[in-house]
């Protein structure tokens, strides 16, 4: 484990479209796993969107405060902001919730903080699907589907963050 005293957390930012749906379930979900496997020291999570400022400040979908919090995860201090240019500087990692998204950080990231951007679901290959499908318009069986993704993801990217495999 690479938990060395000098070692500062890695940097993750979980983006979506809206900062409402996907990306803050992924920071919930990973922040409540890391916690709850005593690795809360290896990461900080946030969350953002990519597109304009329709939810800027507001909390998660109410449905997914409600999955969020049937399965214990706390996602009701999370308020949607914006993609912003000090983001590819700041995070060590960028990690969008679909192929839509990692375009439009690709467009928005200055060259040199492009190989910190990803796909979240990258961190769970045997899933066999590369995006988190956007729940938003659907029932709340979307929204616990999307947690299911993230609990997946979660779990290998922790499991990155535990043995050093993540660039700072």
């Amino acid at each position: 484990m690479n938990t060395g005293a000098a070692a500062r957390p890695y940097r993750i930012l979980f983006v979506c479209m809206g900062n409402i749906c996907r990306s803050p379930m992924a920071e919930a979900v990973t922040r409540g796993m890391a916690q709850s496997e005593g690795l809360a020291s290896l990461l900080e999570t946030a969350s953002a969107g990519t597109h304009g400022h329709y939810h800027a400040g507001e909390p998660p979908d109410p449905r997914a405060l409600r999955v969020g919090a049937k399965h214990g995860y706390d996602l009701s201090k999370i308020r949607a902001r914006r993609v912003i240019e000090a983001d590819f500087d700041r995070f060590d990692r960028i990690l969008a919730m679909d192929e839509a998204n990692l375009s439009i950080l690709q467009r928005l990231c200055p060259e040199e903080s492009r190989a910190k951007l990803g796909l979240f679901l990258d961190y769970a290959p045997e899933l066999g699907v590369s995006e988190v499908p956007d729940p938003y318009y659907g029932a709340e069986s979307g929204f616990e589907r999307v947690l299911v993704l993230c609990e997946r993801a979660a779990r290998g990217l922790l499991a990155a963050c535990e043995h050093g495999q993540l660039a700072r």
